[in-house]
Parts: structure tokens; C-alpha cells; sequence
């Protein structure tokens, strides 16, 4: 192969030389500039594929012919102007073949790299122009339905008034059998809410089973609470020699004392461990009683303590079943980050907690729906134990619509639906999956 050098006082001069001898598709291997000459080294195309890839045995065997010499044609001076010699070298160098195959190799490793980030950032804005033709075209499409079936609108501003999201409301919506009247579609909505809310309607078998229970949950939610009243049900059942109290809780003040209090009352011993190696110590000394359960600190769904919080539950050396405390009066987006923070390997279940303080609790229902969570008990007060119970699924669904929030803050005029359903309907596009059933 021919590589050769090519010279001349400007850069236009030099690509123009490369083009005459090596033709329009010249690979140009270097190009630098000193001594008021510009030096190009190029190669013809055909010759380029070949330094991708070591030469056969035979061809090594063979002697290489020297590279040719490239002379740049030099100029005629115009009339009365003085000549001067021509200023660039005389003939091209022989370059080592390692050294050509490296920087052949770069080229093409640099023409891949820009090659797969174009492709990326072609890539990501077809799936925003794909965002937002399908959010236009479910505009669209629920601007037509509001006109053709204003039953559905009914629906849609009786769940959103009850603290539903919109994204659960558009999916059973688009659900609704056709030719029901606004009263029959509301009765359809809360059969499929009823029917996809997990409740445990017996507890039996969990106080009959028994085992490790572990009360997680954010700072305020009613932890040490539910945990006294869980613990005062397996009294009732099994007596108190049967039951084990631990906290893990030794950052809040008075955490600790509030729990001892009531393992005193109900004559049960409270062990206070600060670590995994002393829970694990604790629940093998704990291993003969018949249920145990662990109050937890409380953390920030947003504090990176949860994921280690979740690992020590997981490492404690028992099968210790996560039960996550959701508090009634948060917000939807916040019950969401909640779930996904302390989710982890997987909950065993939920805690739905100040049932009694909340105005709405369609927002806490459609996280538990969505999540597919099992329900174990609802809190609404502080007594101990009969502010627990279980949960019953048609008195929750009855209560998320007999309780609507401010009609300020959910009150949306006509012309607002169909872009609030076309968001919807993007958020369940980007969720693809929690189907209810």
C-alpha cells in the first residue's frame, strides 16, 4: 500500500494535491502545519481497509516496496514577480505499519463513538415526538369521548374528588362497559376498586402462624403505635409469655420509654438492639416465642438509611416479614416514593394508619391498588388495642367517595379533562404495568 505525503503553502492547495492523486475518497491519515507549509499524509481508499487488520504471513514474507514520492507541482510566478523556491519537502516518509494501524484504529474507534451518540440522541427525540403525538392524539380522543358519553366525565370528577389519581381513573374508565348511566358506571368502578383492594379478611391465620413482623416506615407515621396494639392482640390470644418486643429506634427521644411503657402494661419484655449483629443476637435468644415484633426507626423514604434499614431486616439471620406503616393524610406522591423506597426484596404487607385524621383516602387506596400491597390492618386513633382493624374493602371504597377533598382543589373545567387525561394516559404509557384485574 501507498502512503504518501503531500505538501503545499495552504491547506485548500493540499486537499486539492490528495484529490488528483489518490481520487475523491482518500483516506487522510494526518494533517499538520510548520514552517509555513501544510503536510498532509493520505492513503487511497482502497488501501485503508487493509490496515484495519494485521497483513497475512505471506505478505509479511514479502519484501515492501518503498512508499512513493509525492511532489507537489510548483507554481509559475506571475509577470515581475520574483521567483521563490518552493517550500515544502521533497518526497514522502516510510511510516512504521504498527504505528498506521493504531492510528487507524483510532479513527475508527472515534467514527463509532460519534456514530452511536448521534444515534442515541436521534433515538431519544423520537420517543419525545412519540410522547407527545400520543398525548395529543388521547386529548383527542377523550375530548370526543366527554361529548359522546358525559357519563365518563361524571365518573372521572367523582374519582378525582375522592383523592384517586388520574392515571387509575383513566384506565378504568376506558374500561367502563358501554351503555351504563352515570349511577351504574359508579357502581362498576367501585366493584373493580373493591375487587383489586388486598385486604386480609381474617387474621387468625397470621396471629395462629406467628412469627417476626417488622413495622417499617417515614418518622410520624404510627409505628410504635400499631406496634403496641399488634402486640396486645397476640396477648389476648396467646398470652404474654409467647411474645417478644424490640425496638431498633435509639435516635428519637423517648421512642424507647414509650414502647417500654406499653410492654409493661401488657407484661411483655422490650429488648433494645442498635444494629444487624444485635438483632441477629436478639431473635436467636427470641427464637422459642411465638411472634416477635420490631418496632423501627423511623426514616425518610428520601434518606439513604432505608436501603440500609431494609439490608439488616434482610440479614437478621430469620424470615423477618416487612409490614409498611402508609400514612392516611400524605399525599399520592408522596405514598408513592414511600412504597418505593422501603419496598427492597418485597413487603410482606401494609399498615393503612390515621384513618381518623385523613379528609380523603382515595390517595392512600390507589397506592395500595396500583402497588398491589395486602392490606393487613387499618389504624383510625390512638386507643390501644381498639383503634385496629381490619381492613374492610366496601367500607374503604364506600368512604373514599363519601369523603371528597375541597372541590377547589379538584374542581376542573371542561375544557381542562381532556388534557388531564392525556397526561394519564403518558404516565400509564411510561408505567406499563399495575393492570387491575
Amino acid at each position: 500500500m501507498n502512503v504518501k505525503k503531500f505538501t503545499a503553502a495552504t491547506s485548500r492547495d493540499a486537499l486539492r494535491r490528495v484529490r488528483e492523486a489518490l481520487g475523491p475518497d482518500a483516506v487522510i491519515l494526518s494533517n499538520r502545519q510548520g514552517d509555513g507549509v501544510v503536510e498532509i499524509l493520505a492513503l487511497a481508499n482502497d488501501d485503508a481497509a487493509s490496515l484495519a487488520s494485521p497483513p497475512a504471513a505471506s505478505e509479511m514474507a514479502q519484501p515492501r516496496p518503498q512508499l512513493q514520492t509525492q511532489f507537489s507541482a510548483p507554481q509559475r510566478p506571475a509577470a515581475g514577480q520574483p521567483t521563490h523556491a518552493p517550500r515544502h519537502a521533497p518526497a514522502s516518509e516510510p511510516m512504521d505499519m504498527a504505528r498506521m494501524q493504531q492510528m487507524m484504529a483510532s479513527a475508527l474507534a472515534h467514527v463509532k463513538e460519534n456514530a452511536a451518540a448521534e444515534m442515541s440522541g436521534m433515538m431519544n427525540e423520537i420517543r419525545a415526538m412519540r410522547g407527545m403525538m400520543e398525548t395529543q392524539l388521547a386529548e383527542i380522543s377523550w375530548g370526543s369521548t366527554q361529548q359522546r358519553q358525559p357519563q365518563k366525565a361524571v365518573v372521572l370528577r367523582e374519582m378525582l374528588a375522592a383523592g384517586f389519581s388520574a392515571s387509575l381513573a383513566r384506565y378504568l374508565i376506558d374500561k367502563l362497559p358501554a351503555g351504563l348511566d352515570g349511577a351504574q358506571s359508579m357502581r362498576w368502578i367501585k366493584t373493580v376498586l373493591n375487587r383489586n383492594l388486598n385486604t386480609m379478611a381474617n387474621e387468625d391465620a397470621m396471629l395462629e402462624q406467628g412469627g417476626v413482623f417488622a413495622l417499617v416506615g417515614p418518622t410520624g407515621v404510627g409505628k410504635t403505635t400499631s406496634t403496641a396494639k399488634l402486640a396486645a392482640r397476640c396477648v389476648m390470644r396467646h398470652g404474654p409469655e409467647k411474645l417478644a418486643l424490640i425496638t431498633t429506634d435509639a435516635y428519637r427521644i423517648g421512642a424507647h420509654e414509650q414502647l417500654r411503657i406499653y410492654g409493661k402494661i401488657l407484661g411483655v419484655m422490650v429488648h433494645s438492639v442498635k444494629d444487624e449483629a444485635d438483632l441477629r443476637i436478639a431473635l436467636k435468644e427470641l427464637k422459642n416465642k411465638h411472634t416477635v415484633l420490631i418496632d423501627t426507626v423511623g426514616v425518610s423514604q428520601r434518606d439513604q438509611m432505608v436501603t440500609e434499614q431494609v439490608a439488616m431486616l434482610s440479614g437478621a439471620g430469620a424470615d423477618v416479614k416487612r409490614l409498611l406503616c402508609l400514612n392516611a393524610t400524605a399525599t399520592q406522591e408522596t405514598l408513592n416514593e414511600v412504597v418505593r423506597a422501603y419496598q427492597g426484596s418485597g413487603l410482606a404487607g401494609c399498615i393503612m394508619t390515621k384513618l381518623d385524621e385523613a379528609a380523603s383516602i382515595g390517595n392512600v387506596l390507589d397506592v395500595v391498588i396500583r402497588q398491589k400491597l395486602n392490606l393487613f390492618y387499618v389504624s383510625n386513633g390512638q386507643r390501644v388495642p381498639e383503634d385496629l382493624h381490619l381492613g374492610d374493602r366496601g367500607y374503604l371504597v364506600d368512604r373514599a367517595f363519601k369523603l371528597k377533598r375541597d372541590a377547589a382543589a379538584t374542581q376542573y373545567s371542561d375544557a381542562e379533562l381532556p388534557l388531564l387525561m392525556a397526561q394519564a394516559a403518558a404516565r400509564n404509557h411510561e408505567a406499563r404495568g399495575g393492570h387491575l384485574g
